[in-house]
């Protein structure tokens, strides 16, 4: 199994268990999440509850609630939303901050392809969740989230230069 780190903080951001599709030369990812029910699990035992004297509820705290796999797995805090000029000053960190990191060739291909995604991601501005790593590092990378046209599930978008591929 791959796991892939944000290569600026660390966290754990994605595993090759979600396929993704390259958009802008690969400089993003777009990755497909879904809501899943979480807990909940109704444990059917064999025994019946009304000879033992059991009622409808037994006091158990049954807490099933939704959430977004990617998410929840990969623990990512969600953050308030970026307005224009918040987002271009992530954007500018972002890029001096990750380009510092990667190899020659590497940080060539992400400033030529960057400014394509950027653009892409500004167009969707008003419609993107924003998220972090566990640590909530401040230069880490964001995971981007929006809902496409008609779907039920939110779809995720990576800065594919700024994962490091782990083999778990």
């Amino acid at each position: 199994m791959l796991v892939y780190q944000d290569l600026i903080s660390g966290d754990e951001l994605l595993s090759d268990s979600y396929p993704y599709k390259e958009l802008f030369n690969g400089c993003l990812w777009e990755v497909d999440g879904k809501w899943v029910v979480k807990g909940g699990v109704d444990v059917d035992i064999g025994a019946n509850p009304s000879a033992e004297g059991a009622g409808e509820d037994e006091g158990v705290d049954d807490q099933a609630v939704k959430v977004v796999d990617i998410v929840d797995i990969f623990r990512l805090q969600e953050q308030p939303a970026y307005d224009k000029k918040q987002f271009v000053a992530w954007v500018k960190r972002y890029i001096k901050n990750l380009t510092a990191k990667l190899e020659p060739e590497q940080a060539d291909g992400f400033k030529k392809n960057v400014e394509a995604a950027t653009k892409f991601l500004m167009s969707k501005l008003s419609d993107l969740q924003f998220f972090v790593g566990e640590s909530m590092h401040d230069d880490g990378a964001t995971v981007f989230a929006y809902y496409k046209e008609g779907a039920s599930d939110p779809t995720f978008l990576y800065f594919a230069h700024g994962l490091k591929e782990i083999k778990c």
